[in-house]
């Protein structure tokens, strides 16, 4: 009888999140300072969140650029900067993170540091970044 009890709860639990949806998280990696790249990462977050939305799930994305990808989130310099203050206004599940190790080298060739967008936040490292993200369960996907 204990048996049956303990079964009849886990199929009840297990019936009450598949109904309340699923949470699935997603680091998209941005390492190209391409536009068709850089387009192709925004195009792959809004179709990962209009999917999951679809089925009744959610997703948080996090964005992460270094290196020459940075540029994506460079004021004046980004071509894809309207895409992004769309995608951040739109969705507090969508987060974009700066590599601090890029913008220390930019500052220290060019002598000042690039004013970047305001949905933007810097981490230290955008690789260890993309470590601590998939440590936490996060899917990798670099488009």
């Amino acid at each position: 009888m204990k048996l049956l009890a303990t079964a009849v709860l886990a199929i009840g639990l297990a019936t009450s999140a598949m109904a309340e949806g699923m949470v699935h998280k997603v680091a998209v990696h941005v390492d190209q300072n391409d536009p068709q790249v850089l387009n192709m990462a925004l195009n792959n977050v809004a179709n990962l969140k209009a999917y999951y939305e679809g089925i009744g799930d959610s997703v948080e994305v996090e964005v992460v650029a270094y290196g020459p990808g940075l540029h994506m989130f460079i004021e004046g310099k980004s071509p894809v900067a309207d895409r992004i203050v769309d995608m951040a206004m739109a969705s507090d599940d969508v987060k974009f993170s700066a590599c601090g190790n890029t913008i220390a080298g930019m500052t220290k060739k060019t002598g000042q540091a690039p004013v970047l967008l305001e949905e933007a936040s810097v981490v230290p490292s955008g690789v260890a970044r993309l470590v601590e993200l998939q440590e936490q369960g996060y899917s990798y996907v670099r488009p």
